[in-house]
């Protein structure tokens, strides 16, 4: 009996670990594929731009419609992140570039839960190998959270 409470034992140990793994991992795809450390936040984006220090490459992933009236000076776009032929020409643009690139991508199309357009670009750069990737957080939409504020873009 003691072999077999032991069986018993190790299986629901087993058991536990399975269905705690299964959690973590809903959690993780229900949430951003993203960190803490990998988000940089409207104002210190502008601090960073206009420190003279060496700024970021800022990428714009969302519509090009978007980009067209209105981006973060100096944002580059390279295709919707949305789209499979945005999010490729979006990859062609990044594989010559340096895997330390110290990179922000952005979208601001909506509010940040709802946006199509960053998820698959930060995926597919993380991918790549980018190491020094962020994204700016954008809570309501770029018009909000940074025009809105007063920082700084260009149409």
């Amino acid at each position: 009996m003691t072999t077999r409470r032991a069986i018993y034992v190790v299986v629901l140990a087993v058991m536990v670990a399975a269905l705690l793994s299964l959690s973590s991992m809903e959690a993780q795809m229900g949430g951003d594929p993203w960190t803490t450390q990998q988000t940089v936040q409207a104002a210190d984006l502008a601090k960073e731009l206009s420190s003279g220090k060496a700024a970021p490459t800022v990428l714009f992933v969302g519509y090009q419609r978007l980009y067209g009236a209105g981006h973060i000076k100096g944002a580059e776009f390279h295709g919707s992140g949305g789209s499979a032929e945005g999010l490729a020409e979006i990859k062609k643009w990044a594989e010559p570039q340096s895997r330390k690139t110290n990179l922000v991508i952005y979208c601001g199309c909506c509010p940040m839960e709802r946006c199509p357009n960053v998820g698959p670009p930060f995926l597919a750069l993380r991918e790549m190998g980018f190491t020094k990737m962020r994204v700016l957080i954008l809570p309501t939409s770029f018009a909000v959270d940074w025009a809105d504020k007063g920082l700084p873009y260009e149409r």
